[in-house]
């Protein structure tokens, strides 16, 4: 789908491949189908192979391959889980991926502080399973269960960021490995701190370009008492939206809140067994106390119904919202699984929630006159939205659809003073949009890259160009 291609067998030099055995003995890997895993994307980017692959156990052996590999003038490209779709962690200037996954260790609880240490590569759902008898829980739930040191560098948010913010705001510090070999410490566990620049937000969302992400301090939050999740359908878009926008404006505390159109939710009924109509419909998550929790629902319910709204189909039991909430992290899935063969090219944008009912609307206009299918799914309660272009891999004529779709999408949501992408990233696929976003923000960026990684060997060609 891009133009990207394939790198031919290693090319390496052969004193950085020994220095890298040295260090990594059986965790280097040279051989093809370990470095396609590596080049792969979850969405259409074309696979670009790494030069090899090294996967690290510490801090310290990340140190020692960025020092081998720029040494070497070597380019670097950071991994988690792979589960990014912008092209954030393909090589396309081959050299070395170094993959954190198994940087796997939780390194120190502080539950009277509500935070916790954890190595880049520990799992979103394995570091909850370890909170839960402590009675905390991480709430940041990009869907896929990706690992904390990815949603760093990405600046990842999802569905309960209405409540519970993104990852810039859950993050307390991070130790770094930055393009001169440096293990540096952001921050402290404090709080709060005015003790010089803020170097914890400058690697947060910087896809690796900057420094390479191998500890990660967060804020927890408590269980909440009582967990109540509900589905409501609507005949129009403007009515869902109406409906979170005025439960906000209200004060209401909503948890979580996912729109899902009409092809989305034909989508996820057949993909995971569900029978909701098929309508645009909400997903909602409301925390708190039995009594407060209870209050929450009696409230957004009224606001439904007054915007043509059914009544709730709701759960408070762990089994059932479990299966509502797989269906929707599922649902990049069950959209490519409406054309059978088909690749996804999922898109995101972010808009000022006063217009994002505006914003949606007119998109669906667009989507109705393509010719390709493309639902539309979305944390409503942040102004923050998808679109999963569902393509024949085959077809260059739909792949310019998608780009011309997509183009009016961007050019839609920065009109609004949106955003072109609300948790994506840019990666490779949104270069051109971010100028357009920032403007000479983005050469002070530039600034920043040349000052650190002079060599250009961290994460090359994402972002922007050199």
């Amino acid at each position: 789908m891009s133009a990207l291609m394939a790198q031919s067998p290693t090319a390496l030099d052969a004193g950085l491949i020994q220095t890298l055995r040295e260090v990594f003995a059986e965790r280097l890997h040279l051989g093809e189908a370990m470095r396609a895993q590596h080049g792969s994307s979850e969405a259409h980017f074309d696979t670009v192979l790494p030069d090899a692959v090294v996967f690290a156990r510490s801090t310290e052996e990340v140190v020692a391959a960025v020092r081998a590999c720029v040494a070497h003038n070597t380019p670097i490209i950071a991994y988690g889980a792979g589960t990014s779709i912008e092209g954030n962690t393909t090589p396309v200037r081959g050299g070395v991926t170094i993959d954190l996954s198994e940087m796997d260790q939780i390194l120190q609880l502080n539950p009277e502080d509500f935070d916790v240490t954890v190595q880049a590569g520990v799992r979103r759902e394995q570091l909850n399973a370890h909170l839960r008898d402590q009675g905390l829980f991480f709430p940041i739930d990009p869907g896929a269960n990706a690992t904390i040191g990815g949603m760093a560098a990405t600046r990842a948010s999802g569905t309960n960021a209405v409540r519970y913010g993104t990852m810039r705001e859950a993050i307390l510090s991070l130790r770094v490995v930055t393009p001169d070999g440096r293990d540096i410490r952001t921050a402290r566990r404090a709080r709060k701190s005015a003790a010089g620049y803020d170097l914890t937000r400058l690697f947060i969302g910087s896809e690796g370009t900057l420094g390479i992400i191998t500890e990660v301090t967060l804020r927890l939050h408590g269980i909440p008492e009582a967990i109540l999740s509900a589905v409501c359908s609507f005949d129009t878009i403007q009515g869902a939206v109406d409906t979170v926008v005025q439960s906000i404006q209200l004060g209401v505390p909503l948890a979580r809140v996912e729109i899902l159109d009409d092809v989305q939710m034909r989508a996820s009924n057949a993909w995971s067994g569900l029978d909701y109509p098929e309508k645009t419909t909400l997903f909602f998550e409301f925390h708190g106390s039995e009594r407060y929790v209870q209050e929450q629902v009696e409230t957004v319910s009224e606001l439904a119904d007054g915007n043509g709204g059914s009544a709730f189909r709701w759960s408070n039991l762990p089994e059932q919202r479990d299966a509502l909430w797989k269906a929707r992290h599922e649902a990049y899935y069950a959209a490519t699984g409406l054309r059978k063969g088909a690749v996804g090219w999922p898109t995101d944008v972010c808009v000022p929630i006063g217009r994002l009912a505006e914003c949606i609307a007119q998109t669906k206009q667009d989507l109705e006159g393509a010719s390709i299918p493309a639902p539309i799914l979305g944390h409503v309660g942040d102004g923050n939205f998808h679109v999963v272009f569902v393509l024949d891999p085959n077809s260059p004529a739909e792949a310019a659809e998608a780009e011309a779709l997509n183009a009016r999408l961007v050019r839609r949501a920065l009109d609004m003073d949106g955003t072109c992408t609300g948790e994506h990233g840019i990666g490779l696929g949104k270069q051109d949009w971010l100028i357009e976003e920032m403007g000479d923000g983005v050469e002070v960026m530039r600034t920043l890259k040349r000052a650190m990684d002079p060599l250009n060997l961290f994460n090359p060609g994402k972002i922007f160009a050199f």
